[in-house]
Formats: C-alpha cells, sequence, structure tokens
C-alpha cells in the first residue's frame, strides 16, 4: 500500500566504493513527491520512485528519459515502463544509444507493479519478457538472481528456476532445476500473504505473521545455524595437556564438531522460523545474501552484520537495528538491496 508522506528512507550497508561498510544509518535526500518505491542494485545504484515521476540516482543513470512509472535494474540492463511501453536500456557505454528492447503493451491494461505485467512477467536480463501459465493467478511475483518466487491470489508459492547453482531456493526438497512454475507443497494449505527472493534463498510471511524461510545459509541469512559463522565466532584454540601422554585437546574444535549435526548451508524445504518474542511478520525483503523483516510492532530484524548493527560480522540470528528506537522512529517498510538495506520509517 501507500506509505506515509510523512516517511524518511534511511540506507545501512554499502552504497559506494569510497563509502564504509558499517556504522549508521544515512538519510536519503527527498525526492519530489516523496520516495514511494525504491530498486537497489550494484554495484552503485539507488533508483527511487516519487510519486507521480522517477527520481535516478547513482552510476550513469542521468541519460535515461523520464516520464516513467517503474522500473527493474541489474548488472547490465534496466528495464523501464513508460506510459504503455516496456523499454530495455543497455547500460554502460550502450546506454546513450536508446532502448536496444521495446514491448507495447496491450490498451487498456490494468497497471501492474514490475515485474508483472499481462499474461506474464519480465526480467531486466535477457529474454526480458517470459509468459506464465493462463491459470496462475499472481498477486507478486519476485526475481532472486536465478529463481522466480510467485504468490497465487490464493495466497499459494510457486517457484522454479534453471540456474547451475541450485541451493534449495525453490523448496521443493531437491537440488534439481525446475524449467516451469511448480507448487511448493510443504506450504500449501497455508495462506501466504507475502513472498521475497534473495540470491538464492526465498522467504515466505503467512498471513498470521508467520516466517518461512528456504535456501542456501552460507551467510545465515536464513536465521538458521551456520558452520562458517560458528568458525569465526570460535574462541582461540584451547590447548589442555593431558596427565598421561602429554597430548593437547582442540576444545574448540570439538564443540564445533559436537554441534555439525545442528549445522545447516542448504535447507530445501521452507522451515518455520522461531522469531524473538513471538513477533509477526509484516513485510520481509531480501538481499544477495541477507534478509531484513518488519515486525508489526515496527522492529527492524537485520541478519546481515553490517546492515544497521554498526559492525560487518555477518549473524544467523534475528537482531533487532537498534537505530530506529532509540531515535524515535517506527519502521513502516524495508528493501533490500545486493549489499545494503532501505528502511522507510516515520516519527513516532
Amino acid at each position: 500500500g501507500e506509505l506515509s508522506p510523512r516517511a524518511d528512507w534511511f540506507v545501512f550497508g554499502f552504497c559506494g566504493v569510497a563509502e564504509p561498510r558499517g556504522g549508521g544509518a544515512r538519510r536519503l535526500e527527498p525526492a519530489p513527491g516523496g520516495i514511494r518505491v525504491v530498486r537497489p542494485c550494484r554495484p552503485l545504484t539507488t533508483l527511487s520512485a516519487g510519486r507521480g515521476r522517477l527520481v535516478l540516482r547513482g552510476w550513469q543513470m542521468g541519460a535515461l528519459p523520464g516520464h516513467c512509472q517503474d522500473l527493474l535494474p541489474s548488472e547490465s540492463h534496466v528495464l523501464l515502463l513508460r506510459g504503455a511501453a516496456l523499454e530495455v536500456w543497455a547500460r554502460g557505454a550502450e546506454l546513450c544509444r536508446g532502448p536496444s528492447w521495446q514491448q507495447q503493451l496491450h490498451p487498456g491494461e490494468a497497471a501492474r507493479p514490475l515485474p508483472l505485467v499481462s499474461h506474464g512477467y519480465v526480467t531486466p536480463r535477457p529474454p526480458f519478457l517470459c509468459p506464465l501459465p493462463p491459470a496462475l493467478r499472481a498477486q507478486k511475483l519476485v526475481l532472486g538472481h536465478e529463481h522466480v518466487v510467485l504468490l497465487g491470489c490464493a495466497g499459494t508459492i510457486y517457484t522454479w528456476g534453471c540456474s547451475r547453482c541450485v541451493h534449495g531456493q525453490l523448496g521443493h526438497g531437491g537440488l534439481e532445476p525446475v524449467s516451469e512454475p511448480r507448487l511448493v507443497e510443504a506450504l500449501d494449505g497455508m495462506s501466504m500473504g507475502d513472498v521475497a527472493a534473495g540470491g538464492w534463498h526465498s522467504v515466505s510471511v503467512s498471513e498470521g505473521g508467520d516466517l518461512y524461510v528456504w535456501g542456501w545459509n552460507e551467510a545465515g541469512q536464513l536465521a538458521l545455524p551456520s558452520k562458517a559463522l560458528a568458525e569465526k565466532r570460535a574462541p582461540a584454540t584451547l590447548l589442555v595437556p593431558e596427565a598421561a601422554s602429554g597430548l593437547s585437546c582442540d576444545c574448540s574444535q570439538a564443540a564445533l564438531a559436537a554441534e555439525a549435526a545442528d549445522f545447516i548451508s542448504i535447507q530445501a524445504f521452507p522451515a518455520l522460523l522461531d522469531l524473538p518474542e513471538g513477533s509477526e511478520v509484516s513485510k520481509v525483503s531480501c538481499g544477495s545474501r541477507h534478509t531484513a523483516a518488519v515486525t508489526r510492532k515496527s522492529r527492524g530484524l537485520g541478519k546481515y552484520g553490517q546492515l544497521g548493527h554498526k559492525d560487518t560480522a555477518s549473524s544467523d540470528q534475528p537482531r533487532q537495528v537498534g537505530y530506529f528506537p532509540a531515535n524515535g522512529l517506527t519502521v513502516e517498510d524495508v528493501v533490500c538491496g545486493p549489499w545494503n538495506t532501505y528502511i522507510s520509517a516515520v516519527e513516532k
């Protein structure tokens, strides 16, 4: 829905080569009409849509045309919705040569938030326009790096992806690619209200505010125990002499070995996440290797250490972003970029 016109947008994390990671939030400069949509993309681009116009900020974006309603960026292309047409502009040296692909929309077609269009969806990478089965009615569709998550009108979830890097992000229990939309059977019968897709992980929020996660957990982005992070947290090796033999015992490695059965690298089925204090999630977003959620108590949860926690450490535990309650702000929305997080907040 529409955000409050009083809302300010903040960003945590990496936004440019010269900018330090970690530290506090940076407030985005307001756009004419207020910022309504944020479409982050690496390496250096911040894209924000104000009411009635599009505001483009960042790397080589000034040459793009105006009068745009929405856009989808990628590392190689920018897909624009302009009036009754879709256009793709190549980034880099090709940016000034005009659109490399165009598609007219049907007259009178109802405007839908990208990437959904009539009878299909669009992507900022070739083939740009992809069809959907006519019987599959979508209320939301999100794009991961190499997979797609669709929220159906009945609250059901479908996923698919044909990549060489399947890390359980499809939620079907296996690691095989799926070329056509396939129902996530583990969530069938539970009405879902929101979905998000990261680089190689996916999340969904039930109508009751429960958070389900699946896919790759390499950086703790699922808030499930991560071996790589446990090894970083392990204390220095403690050598304890044994009286009989004079041998030493590596206690930290022994502790890691004892916990190895609990570590999760790939979660191939959706798992219900137990949030602190029984929090109910209202909105969720995914970056390349992190996840952020807003609870109905208006608390931001960041799971990539540099995003709002004043450090650059990763985390496999949900952590409240303390900046907003400390500054008397209530979080309304969250949007994850590849290596940063944008948060909309209002004064309490």
